[in-house]
């Protein structure tokens, strides 16, 4: 299944797929303490229910403000954060 980019809603649960919407860019955020979008599988939300890689990124970027899966250059990042 192809991954695209999904904006947060800024209000919903960071866990659940309905507190995103499809983005048509990649984000211009990458770090903060804030969740900014997730890269995911699905269409026009993300897949239900979100991987637990996912999970675990969401909760690793709200604890160390950078992108995740790590803050290493290179590396594929699967979700962002953004500061307010």
């Amino acid at each position: 299944m192809a991954r695209f980019w999904y904006a947060y809603n800024g209000f919903g649960d960071p866990l659940l797929p309905s507190s995103y919407n499809l983005a048509s860019i990649r984000p211009a955020c990458t770090n903060g303490a804030n969740i900014c979008a997730i890269y995911s599988p699905g269409s026009g939300n993300p897949s239900l229910p979100l991987s637990n890689n996912l999970r675990t990124y969401i909760a690793n970027v709200q604890l160390t403000l950078l992108g995740a899966p790590d803050s290493s250059l290179g590396v594929k990042k699967y979700v962002y954060g953004k500061n307010l």
